[in-house]
């Protein structure tokens, strides 16, 4: 195994860490443990391999923080973001700084390894020109003008029952129309969701 697939997992919780560490491990991963990004950019000098798998809500630097940083320093390693179900905002933030994704918490295990597989594959094309944006365009045009406001609130990290209240209509109305979008869009989930947005997002 070459350093390409060393995951580096960054979570003040030391039970998620070694239970992350456990299942990684036994996906054939190489990980390395730390209990805070502290910890963690006090040790990355030179040219960081595999990528980092963090918490977004951490004691010191939280998650959106340590992206900048990691950024601010030249890194351009991929990060997934591990969020809770309140903080998809943070998330979204995230993505917004460079994650490569973000997964709600609690997630399937098999959920994360697929995101680190497709990190890791996906890791030198980080800065190559988006082929898809014009294909996400033509998505985006077949949206209704509310799926759009959905969208829009969806993107900005707004929970369904605020977009209910800023459009004036009710929690399951944004749901049935969120599950429009994402159907629309083909958006296998909301991080990836956000990450078509913003891909057009930087082009216009």
């Amino acid at each position: 195994m070459d350093g390409s697939d060393l995951v580096h997992v960054v979570d003040d919780d030391v039970d998620v860490r070694k239970s992350l560490g456990f299942l990684l491990a036994t996906a054939d991963f190489a990980v390395r443990l730390y209990e805070s990004a502290t910890a963690f950019l006090s040790t990355a000098t030179g040219k960081l391999e595999g990528c980092i798998v963090t918490d977004v809500r951490m004691p010191g630097i939280d998650g959106v923080e340590f992206l900048r940083q990691l950024r601010a320093s030249g890194h351009t390693i991929p990060v997934i973001v591990m969020t809770g179900h309140a903080d998809v905002a943070l998330a979204v933030q995230a993505m917004k700084e460079g994650a490569a994704d973000f997964i709600e918490k609690p997630f399937d295990d098999e959920m994360l390894i697929e995101a680190i597989r497709s990190a890791l594959a996906n890791r030198n094309q980080a800065h190559a020109a988006h082929p898809q944006s014009a294909d996400i365009r033509d998505r985006l045009s077949t949206l209704s003008e509310r799926e759009r406001q959905v969208l829009d609130g969806l993107v900005s990290g707004l929970p369904n029952k605020t977009i209910a209240y800023d459009l004036g209509i009710s929690p399951r109305t944004v749901e049935i129309h969120r599950a429009n979008v994402m159907s629309k869009m083909a958006a296998g989930s909301l991080s990836h969701l956000v990450r078509m947005a913003l891909i057009v997002e930087s082009k216009s």
